[in-house]
């Protein structure tokens, strides 16, 4: 049998850098927020004019590839931008250390992947409703809670107020989701 030779160096709550983790985190809060938010929201507004379920939870799925896809490339070109700029700007300073540079691969895979996360949400909760009223019904109440719990770990992972994470987030997804199912109710009352 080999010896285990492992050492257990003790870290403070001080050593940690939390603003480390705001790459990865910004990204995979965001993604699951935005595809929680995004994919209720169109099931929200399909909701207002039309009580098909099935049109809801095609109109959902199309917003979960859609919007899996955006949140990925726009992640990918967005941070290897900034990839370029911090490059660029280590060879101007002759800096060899590459230590904590962006991952634009990273970005994209955790955006991507956590706005499916989010996006299936409101889609199994709507797909086993029959009744048209409880469907949405169970959509914002669903919603609500994952965006609670969405709060709550971006504020626990990042070290910041649960609270005000918290009530930003659900207000936020409320007003998206009003606003959604209200313009397209009033579009579809006039007959546009």
């Amino acid at each position: 049998m080999a010896a285990q030779n492992d050492v257990c160096i003790p870290v403070s709550e001080e050593d940690i850098d939390y603003s480390q983790r705001g790459q990865w985190l910004r990204a995979a809060v965001l993604g699951a927020t935005d595809g929680l938010i995004s994919v209720a929201s169109l099931m929200m507004g399909v909701g207002a004019v039309k009580q098909d379920v099935r049109v809801m939870i095609l109109t959902g799925f199309a917003g979960l590839v859609a919007g899996a896809c955006s949140m990925a490339i726009g992640e990918f070109v967005s941070v290897y931008s900034q990839l370029d700029v911090e490059v660029a700007q280590m060879k101007r300073e002759n800096i060899i250390e590459k230590e904590a540079l962006p991952n634009p691969i990273q970005a994209a895979l955790a955006s991507a992947v956590s706005f499916m996360l989010g996006a299936v949400m409101p889609l199994l909760a709507a797909a086993f409703i029959v009744d048209h009223k409880v469907r949405l019904g169970v959509v914002v109440a669903t919603v609500s809670l994952a965006l609670v719990a969405f709060g709550w770990i971006g504020a626990f992972l990042g070290r910041t107020p649960v609270v005000k994470s918290c009530f930003r987030i659900v207000v936020g997804g409320w007003m998206a989701m009003a606003i959604t199912f209200g313009l397209t109710k009033w579009i579809g009352s006039t007959g546009l």
